[in-house]
């Protein structure tokens, strides 16, 4: 009998473990009949901000508008500038340049892969209006220093927060640091819908207010439009699906970096490049990510063991042929260039078994 493929995230387990709560919440809405900005989208948005500890949730359609609305709500537009890193999925570039403001990319951080607040300071201009750290892979961006430029250069802070649910920097979640921030709830996210969705988080009421009004048409009362708006509505059914996920989001972190820290001994030695945890965070672990000489043998070895594996990122965003007109060219951002050949994420999800662990182990034992 052939080996059964272990998957890079196994959604169908955790829809096993929760199928009763999460059918007969479907089935609540279709008698309900709210499908749109319903009961369940409310409660949604009031969980997660006491999730986040911050007193403001908007829920949006996807990761994406979260990052464009945040922004959009912080006042960026043409003729200003947003510092973003070139290390991250090309959707917090597309949020910038969807506002009509130029993404201004820099490198990340050679040990944990976010945005480097050296090289951060130096891209600063008089047109900078907003920086963008990414809490890559689940783990917070060094916010401190990213926060004294802020203050500094009075611009504001857009968190992508859309893989760091419940990540913290020196014990601030991840979502209450900066300004604003976004979230994804894409499926395979750490708190994941079956859908797309999306969220801003803020303590700035100012802000929230805009989102809100952003998300639907700009309209405080039906219609009745005070702003330009757009249709970026989570769909009550997600919310629901998010609620009931929302309730083990903690478990599932800890279940995250149990096997993370299970990772880390069993392939202590490998000529791999292991995750490196920075002392000021709790990493969430939504990609466990490690680095190798030759990526094509590692992957060769993962799939001939069927483990499905994954690469985040293979061409860094100012290499894309869709930010060519930024300029940018090789060499540009040499620590995102030597990482981008030699990044290969293993399976991570919360119900990951030591068995399971135990099997990638063996396939990358076998090449490195």
């Amino acid at each position: 009998m052939p080996t059964p493929r272990l998957y890079f995230v196994d959604l169908q387990t955790q829809y096993q473990n929760l199928k009763p709560e999460i059918d007969a919440a479907i089935g609540r809405i279709c008698a309900r009949g709210d499908f749109v900005l319903g009961e369940d989208v409310k409660l949604l948005e009031q969980e997660f901000a006491a999730f986040c500890r911050v007193p403001h949730c908007v829920t949006v359609a996807n990761g994406t508008e979260a990052l464009h609305l945040a922004l959009l709500a912080c006042g960026v537009g043409p003729g200003d500038e947003v510092i973003a890193p070139t290390h991250t999925f090309i959707a917090s570039i597309i949020a910038i340049h969807e506002t009509g403001a130029r993404p201004v990319l820099v490198d990340c951080d050679p040990r944990y892969y976010t945005l480097d607040p050296v090289a951060t300071a130096r891209a600063i201009t008089p047109r900078t209006k907003a920086l963008m750290p990414v809490h890559l892979y689940g783990q917070p961006a060094d916010m401190d220093p990213i926060l004294d430029l802020a203050n500094q250069h009075k611009l504001f802070v857009v968190e992508d927060a859309c893989q760091a649910h419940g990540a913290e920097y020196k014990g601030r979640r991840c979502g209450s640091i900066g300004d604003i921030a976004a979230f994804s709830f894409y499926p395979g996210k750490n708190l994941g819908a079956y859908g797309d969705g999306g969220a801003i988080t803020t303590a700035r009421s100012d802000l929230a207010e805009k989102v809100w009004l952003l998300r639907n048409y700009g309209q405080r009362v039906k219609y009745e439009h005070t702003c330009k708006g757009f249709n970026s509505r989570l769909d009550t059914i997600q919310a629901a699906i998010l609620r009931i996920k929302l309730r083990h989001l903690e478990s599932w972190n800890d279940a995250r970096r149990h096997a993370a820290g299970q990772y880390d001994r069993l392939l202590a030695g490998l000529r791999l490049g292991l995750p490196a945890l920075a002392p000021y965070a709790k990493h969430v672990y939504h990609l466990y990510v490690v680095q190798t000489d030759d990526r094509k043998k590692l992957q060769g070895a993962l799939d001939d063991a069927t483990i499905s594996h994954g690469i985040h990122y293979p061409i860094p965003v100012h290499l894309q042929p869709a930010f060519a007109d930024l300029g940018y060219q090789p060499g540009s951002f040499p620590v995102t260039e030597a990482l981008a050949p030699r990044l290969v994420s293993l399976p991570m999800f919360p119900e990951l078994t030591q068995a399971q662990i135990q099997r990638v182990v063996e396939a990358c034992r076998a090449v490195a």
